[in-house]
């Protein structure tokens, strides 16, 4: 019997509670520059250090938080639903419906999705917005391939096919009969999708051309970092461990109901 992923669950309650409501208690300026306190290394003034520009570490990474967990769970959210809504009319109208899907999907996974990101984001000026449409366009083919499959399964059932010979709605068997069906899935492939969107965040921002000053996520400042690594270690390494727990924590939870869905299977 695998085990709820206890840690998992407080680790990203924890990162949530302290980005979005951290600042109520911590209350450094995550913007305020300090000449007299440049590259600190992490101590009781500043507990997780300074930048070069003497910015308190601890502040910009709980602002940099919201950023980066709005554009995973908001790309996330809008990917999966999207990728819902193809893979059920697939599975459910299949025949010239189905083929047009797999070639649409075909077709976007012909691009490498890290570079169809780039090649989109070099187009446009990148805001946290912008960054959850543009990821969320590139991220739903997973969930459509998955649900996709599954709906087909479920189409073959008898009982879906005593529905449409009944001409019950198409609409009520979809959100009746097909919705709850696939919602184990469509969690798991969500749990996924968040932590794909925060690591596609951070590394458009990483590269510097994701979220744009003033504006502050993980990977920016991340980015900032890498220029004096060698001397000031602490500001690569705590927002790097901060997307490293929530992607982990992600990945653990989703092992979990996908643990879950195989035991009611």
């Amino acid at each position: 019997m695998k085990k709820m992923p206890v840690v998992s669950f407080g680790i990203l309650i924890f990162v949530v509670l302290l980005s979005f409501f951290g600042g109520f208690v911590y209350q450094p300026s995550p913007y305020d520059m300090n000449a007299n306190a440049l590259l600190e290394a992490p101590s009781l003034g500043h507990i997780l250090g300074t930048d070069r520009l003497g910015r308190d570490l601890l502040a910009r990474i709980m602002k940099g938080g919201q950023v980066s967990l709005i554009i995973g769970f908001g790309s996330a959210t809008i990917a999966s639903f999207v990728g819902l809504a193809i893979g059920i009319s697939a599975g459910f109208f299949a025949k010239n419906t189905d083929k047009v899907i797999v070639v649409m999907i075909d077709l976007f996974l012909t691009f490498p999705t890290f570079f169809l990101l780039l090649a989109l984001i070099s187009y446009v000026n990148a805001s946290a917005l912008t960054l959850i449409i543009v990821i969320s366009v590139t991220g739903w083919m997973g969930m459509a391939r998955m649900i996709r499959s599954e709906s087909f399964a479920i189409n073959a059932q008898p009982f879906i096919k005593v529905l449409k010979l009944s001409n019950v709605s198409r609409l009520k068997i979809i959100f009746k009969y097909f919705t709850p069906l696939l919602a184990p899935l469509f969690f798991i492939s969500f749990t996924f999708g968040i932590s794909g969107a925060i690591l596609s965040e951070s590394g458009l921002s990483f590269l510097g051309i994701g979220v744009m000053p003033p504006d502050i996520s993980w990977g920016s400042i991340l980015s900032e970092g890498k220029e004096v690594i060698d001397v000031a270690w602490w500001i690569s390494f705590f927002p790097g461990l901060m997307i490293f727990l929530v992607t982990l924590s992600l990945i653990n939870i989703s092992d979990y109901l996908q643990f879950l869905t195989n035991q009611k299977g």
